[in-house]
């Protein structure tokens, strides 16, 4: 098909006069192509139409050409039918074809499925939610435990070395004492010291760690666990390990553990309790003292001791490698006295 710009250049040289070879050497064309175009009517169209545009070329039919409309049907209805299901369905209908281009129409075709959030919300002092998270420091690993009330969303924080029924208990028995009263439930993912066993997707039943049990009797609450597979039921403690990540570990500077669970108590008291919240739109600790704290149960009158567990032994503080020290050498007063005789 001839361009429609030197279409227009061809009338334009033809109406002046110039011969063919002169268009054709003006043009860059051959002679011929210019008589063929003039034979055929080419320049007899309207120069002022809209150039022609060439669309896409339609796809050659397929064996699935006949079976589309009775799979539009079947998604429209159950939109995560898998295209394996869907290939069954219409070799029953007598579709003869493969798989790939049942799989490529499928992809094209399918309605987005947007799982909507549903947020559980819990009364004042009823669940607080608990969770480890993994942190890599210069001199290891160590591991967050967060623990939030589910109301308020007012969180404690602390780290540990090692992610055990030890660093559980004793966290756990920290944030109650930082919450001044204990929840009548908490809520855990399928954390080992916890469940032992989760036999609900069979239509059993949850089988707790004996011992957390015991310690759960001690202070008071029930403890439960999401189902497998459920993540999403615990967001209100997903949502803080994020936001720990990012507001208060990346980018900040740790010497030791000391100094890295001092950080994180100054950072729960000035800005992780005191922001306004993206859900509930008030300041956790405002949220906290105005309805929830008066509500909680009564601390229990002593710690937990467990007939398992062991307690660790202190350690010495492990510090970044490289931190400079001062060794400074002691010598008794007579020392010194000598020393200033002999300069004399």
């Amino acid at each position: 098909m001839i361009r429609w710009e030197k279409r227009v250049l061809l009338r334009h040289y033809l109406d002046q006069g110039l011969t063919k070879r002169a268009i054709a050497e003006r043009l860059g064309l051959n002679r011929r192509t210019i008589n063929r175009w003039i034979k055929e009517g080419d320049l007899d169209r309207d120069v002022d139409a809209e150039p022609w545009r060439y669309g896409p070329r339609p796809g050659a039919p397929t064996k699935l050409d006949a079976f589309k409309p009775i799979i539009e049907t079947r998604l429209a209805a159950l939109p995560e039918l898998t295209s394996v299901r869907l290939l069954d369905e219409i070799r029953g209908a007598g579709y003869g074809g493969g798989y790939t281009q049942l799989k490529e129409f499928v992809r094209t075709i399918r309605p987005s499925v947007v799982e909507p959030i549903i947020r559980f919300e819990t009364p004042p002092a009823h669940q607080a939610q608990v969770d480890f998270a993994d942190f890599k420091l210069p001199w290891g690993k160590r591991y967050a435990l967060l623990v939030v009330l589910g109301y308020s969303r007012l969180l404690w924080l602390r780290f540990f070395r090692r992610k055990d029924m030890q660093a559980l208990l004793e966290g756990i028995e920290a944030a109650f004492s930082f919450f001044g009263g204990v929840p009548r439930e908490l809520l855990f993912d399928q954390m080992k010291s916890v469940v032992t066993r989760d036999e609900r997707l069979g239509g059993g039943k949850l089988i707790h760690n004996a011992e957390f049990l015991r310690f759960s009797a001690h202070w008071g609450f029930t403890p439960r666990a999401c189902r497998p597979y459920r993540a999403k039921t615990k967001g209100k403690v997903e949502r803080p390990v994020s936001y720990t990540r990012s507001n208060f570990f990346y980018g900040r500077d740790f010497v030791s553990d000391v100094d890295l669970n001092e950080q994180a108590g100054r950072w729960l008291e000035r800005t992780a309790n005191v922001r306004i919240h993206g859900t509930t739109k008030e300041r956790p600790i405002d949220r906290f003292e105005r309805d929830e704290l008066a509500l909680l149960q009564p601390l229990a009158a002593r710690p937990y001791r467990s007939l398992l567990v062991i307690p660790a032994e202190p350690q010495k503080p492990v510090r970044v490698q490289g931190v400079p020290s001062v060794t400074v050498e002691r010598r008794p007063l007579s020392a010194y006295s000598q020393i200033a005789a002999g300069a004399r």
